[in-house]
């Protein structure tokens, strides 16, 4: 290296810092001196702050002293600029002195941090800046438990989840509280995801959007709303079959991601399979959509699932998970394989997350990943078949017949791929 390439490192980061300071000013002067010139900062105030600061981290950088008696006197000018009255406005932003302190630390930042934490503070700020509207607009938009409720979930993941001891529980099964709450975080946290797109996102035209995403909630609690829509009709829509068969069709995608959040292994030996019952579950969903009358069509699918973030929702996975991972521990190690089909069977009745998660995370030990990929399959396939009832018991017979047909012929293959699966384990 030679000695002039500190030079031009430096002379390098110096600029970084001008760029995104303009860039920064140029978002502040948008959103706050459009019609108040008065304000302080800008479009050359911000760079003049912030080589300001990276000079005087340069002049002592070791405590920072000639920095931090900058800062002082920047927060010392602010106080005074903003105890003039502005005859636009009838109160200051907090975000007017804190833009401009951010720009005086952007500096020393850019001279001690990697490249790209100074260029992420300097979008993120200017992302704020620019959305100062839209981001108001969401105190009317979200409901207020909405937020009280994601503010909880927030806590959860961040403070509870590294705090909880990864011993195991019992000797029944090698299941730790981090493992039990590291899949609740990770089931509420899809279907959240899915929850807000179908609630917060306009889809026009997409008739199909609202079944889609609820397929990523909950095909199930799909299934019966849509079931619901059909018994009013007498003898079935064919759109409302589409929707069924179109958030069973996503539950394979779901099943897919959530195993290979806890296992790649097992994800990649089922996702050939996963991937044919997707792309069926597809076909027969475009194949009904296309049967249906235009003209009496039902112009969008209504699926409005709950909220899967509210805490009891939580608490019962978290009971189900334990309670399931024991049971599965125990039937293998006492009825070998079978055992482990037996309850996968059963467990198609409920919620299959539970099971599907212990298995991905290794609650059962000493199986191989044919037998693990049988035993999830049967699951899902017992899900389908219940689904297959709800259809009828809840839409009617001529009405839910054809849905509960397809239901049980994506259940029937996936019965197949776990004996095939079974059998080369």
């Amino acid at each position: 290296m030679t000695a002039s390439a500190p030079l031009l490192e430096l002379a390098w980061r110096l600029g970084l810092v001008a760029a995104l300071s303009i860039f920064l000013g140029l978002a502040f002067e948008e959103t706050y001196k459009r019609n108040d010139r008065t304000s302080p900062g800008g479009i050359r105030t911000f760079p003049i702050l912030a080589l300001g600061g990276a000079m005087l981290y340069l002049i002592e950088p070791r405590n920072a002293l000639a920095f931090v008696a900058g800062l002082i006197a920047v927060a010392m000018w602010l106080y005074a600029a903003l105890q003039v009255p502005s005859p636009r406005e009838t109160g200051t932003s907090l975000m007017v002195p804190a833009s401009n302190l951010l720009a005086y630390t952007l500096g020393p930042i850019a001279l001690t941090q990697p490249y790209w934490v100074v260029v992420a503070v300097s979008v993120v700020a200017a992302l704020l800046l620019g959305a100062r509207e839209k981001l108001h607009g969401l105190i009317t938009l979200l409901p207020t438990d909405e937020v009280f409720t994601a503010s909880q979930f927030l806590i959860l993941v961040g403070v509870v989840l590294p705090l909880v001891p990864d011993q195991p529980l019992t000797p029944l099964a090698s299941l730790t509280p981090y493992q039990v709450w590291l899949a609740v975080v990770a089931v509420c946290a899809l279907s959240y995801l899915g929850y807000l797109i179908q609630k917060y996102v306009p889809f026009r035209n997409a008739a199909l959007f609202p079944a889609i995403l609820g397929g990523v909630y909950s095909s199930t609690a799909t299934t019966i709303v849509l079931a619901k829509q059909q018994r009013d009709t007498h003898a079935g829509r064919p759109e409302l079959t589409a929707g069924i068969v179109a958030a069973t069709a996503i539950m394979y995608v779901r099943l897919g991601v959530v195993i290979a959040l806890f296992n790649r292994d097992v994800a990649m030996e089922l996702a050939p399979v996963l991937v044919g019952l997707f792309l069926l579950g597809v076909a027969i969903a475009t194949y009904e959509w296309d049967r249906a009358d235009k003209q009496k069509a039902v112009s969008n699918l209504d699926v409005a699932p709950r909220n899967p973030l509210q805490l009891q929702t939580a608490a019962v996975f978290a009971v189900l998970f334990v309670v399931i991972s024991i049971v599965s521990a125990w039937t293998k190690a006492t009825f070998g394989s079978l055992g482990l089909f037996a309850i996968a069977l059963v467990v198609g009745v409920t919620d299959i997350d539970p099971y599907v998660i212990n298995i991905a995370q290794g609650g059962v030990h000493g199986l191989s990943l044919g037998t693990l990929s049988a035993a999830i399959l049967i699951a899902a396939s017992s899900n389908n078949i219940i689904k297959a009832v709800y259809a009828i018991s809840f839409g009617g017979f001529e009405a839910g017949r054809r849905a509960s047909i397809s239901l049980v012929a994506l259940a029937a293959l996936g019965f197949i791929a776990a004996f095939l699966y079974a059998m080369h384990a």
